[in-house]
């Protein structure tokens, strides 16, 4: 098959000219444009994405090796989300980072890319983007940064919750809130626990587009430069061999990395994320595929924010590829992947070297891991729960409802010691969904009242239609469906109605009547958040609700590489 880079530089006359000769400034020789594989290297390099600013020195690692194998490398930059830089949050924009991909590889002279990945939504949106060209694709994370040290402790992303809690009481004064800042990312990297990064970079390697120990080598490790290295290297042989994210991404993959997910105690965050690259790929999965394939998988790691150990740990002790082999009488095993090999050959030899951080199927860290999908009335298209990260007592629970109708409105009275509010109380927050906000920012988990703080108490069952920061934790309701902007139930729950939370039945159930749910209805008006113009108007006429993705409906399939016309 003729390399599509070809359709460009393989051109006579004047196309051929205006293609090969403006590149040719750069210092590249004529004989690079005659039939070697062009790979583009999709870089989501930038210093407002402190988790990605490593990326340009493994962008060279990974040139070396595309130029080793042959082919010709071509770096290029798509929009970069840093998860706490950019407001109001950066989900918002996962979905315009994905356009700038796709557009940006369809456009250009490639014939495979390779996509540079760490915080937490660059890497669902450069594989969105690049499944809807469906050229031959490879991903490189970032990985991990090193643990963080203070005070004799380990620590990460997942104590900052801790810390917060401890602030707002006066057990930590602002001296120890900055030493402790200062001592948590001190290498270059991405969250040091399993949080939704490191989620996203064990999702791509249990998909198949990863070569293996992707997930879990440290970013200040040598070897992953050795893994950039060796990505340039198969990326111009996937190239010649034409093998694309439709080949890899099929239904079987898809459950593998649920399988995963749940073994790994992974966020919530990822369930919206491969529910909008299935759409991508024309995969039919359902949020109720995520609980039936979890439900049989207990959690076999031990780290945060389920358990104590950081993702390094997880690489020392056998990586991913370890996981994989004491899971694989649940894997399907022949799945293909970007290596040439199957699943089930990259995990064949693997050994775990850590008993302590990777346990066994017949004696497991913990019996429940992965998701709990819930229904009922409050959450008609589901709802999703951890069960590794929530409170056992707390699983089966009825309590009055608190509510906050949006973010500022919880803002300004969660700590008011007059709020009504005990320690069975259910903590509701409205209007922070993906039209609501818009963009279903990460406040699920919101801070517990002060005034439930100083009685001792740290965990409540908290309900919204937003997202969860994969670092976090606690008996958390995410990604209610329908949400309360489009005028979901959520949006009728009213002070001291009672709700129960039955995770064991997966249950979510409001106690109000149907009729009187239809009379609050009729004086339900939405939310007018003043966007009348740009992207985030398409944002919210656009967006589809947590149970679909999130993704917009206009971009479900893809629109393939062909480009038909020149631009001369």
């Amino acid at each position: 098959m003729p390399l599509r880079s070809q359709d460009w530089f393989g051109r006579t006359g004047k196309d051929g000219f205006i293609y090969r000769a403006w590149m040719k400034n750069q210092g590249f020789p004529h004989h690079e444009f005659e039939g070697k594989p062009v790979i583009g290297i999709c870089n989501t390099w930038s210093e407002l994405t402190p988790c990605n600013a490593h990326f340009r020195e493994l962008a060279e690692a990974i040139k070396r090796g595309v130029w080793e194998a042959g082919g010709f490398p071509l770096e290029f930059p798509v929009m970069s989300l840093g998860e706490c830089q950019i407001k109001p949050t950066a989900m918002l924009f996962r979905n315009l980072a994905s356009m700038d991909v796709e557009e940006s590889i369809r456009g250009n002279s490639l014939d495979a890319v390779i996509l540079m990945c760490g915080c937490d939504k660059t890497t669902p949106s450069l594989v969105m983007g690049a499944c809807s060209v469906d050229i031959p694709t490879l991903v490189v994370s970032g990985g991990p940064m090193l643990a963080g040290r203070f005070r004799g402790q380990k620590i990460g992303t997942s104590d900052l919750w801790r810390f917060a809690e401890a602030y707002k009481m006066g057990e930590m004064s602002q001296n120890d809130f900055i030493a402790a800042e200062a001592s948590m990312a001190r290498s270059q990297g991405h969250c040091a626990v399993m949080g939704t990064a490191s989620t996203m970079a064990a999702m791509v390697e249990s998909l198949g587009l990863a070569l293996p120990d992707n997930a879990t080598i440290p970013a200040a490790d040598s070897r992953r430069k050795v893994l950039a290295h060796m990505t340039g290297v198969r990326a111009v042989e996937l190239a010649r061999e034409n093998i694309k994210p439709s080949d890899i991404l099929t239904r079987q993959a898809f459950e593998n990395a649920i399988v995963v997910n749940a073994a790994l105690g992974g966020s919530t965050n990822f369930i919206l994320h491969l529910l909008a690259i299935a759409g991508r790929v024309g995969v039919d999965l359902t949020v109720d595929d995520f609980d039936r394939l979890s439900a049989k998988i207990p959690l076999l790691t031990n780290l945060q924010p389920s358990g104590e150990h950081f993702v390094e740990d997880l690489f020392y002790a056998g990586g991913l590829p370890a996981v994989m082999h004491e899971l694989r009488q649940y894997l399907h095993t022949d799945a293909i992947t970007v290596n040439g090999h199957t699943i089930g050959e990259n995990c064949a030899d693997a050994q775990c070297y850590d008993p302590a951080v990777i346990a066994t199927i017949d004696q497991p860290f913990k019996p429940e891991s992965g998701v709990a999908v819930l229904r009922g009335n409050l959450c008609p298209n589901g709802a999703v729960l951890k069960p590794s990260a929530a409170s056992p007592h707390l699983m089966q629970h009825t309590g009055r409802a608190v509510v906050f109708e949006d973010i500022d409105d919880y803002k300004a009275r969660i700590d008011d010691p007059d709020l009504d509010v005990d320690p069975d109380s259910v903590l509701v927050l409205k209007n922070v969904g993906p039209r609501g906000y818009p963009g279903m920012p990460e406040v699920g988990n919101m801070q517990l009242p002060a005034k439930i703080l100083a009685l001792g108490v740290h965990d409540m069952v908290r309900i919204s239609d937003g997202r969860m920061s994969g670092t976090g934790f606690g008996t958390v309701v995410l990604h209610v469906s329908p949400e309360a902007a489009v005028g979901g139930n959520l949006a009728l729950v009213q002070n001291g109605d009672l709700i129960t939370l039955d995770v064991p039945n997966r249950s979510l159930h409001l106690h109000v009547s149907d009729q009187e749910l239809a009379a609050r209805l009729v004086h339900f008006k939405p939310i007018n958040l003043g966007y009348d113009r740009g992207y985030v108007n398409l944002y919210i006429r656009h967006v589809t609700q947590a149970h679909e993705g999130a993704d917009f409906d206009f971009l479900r399939g893809g629109s393939g590489s062909e480009v038909r016309r020149d631009s001369h």
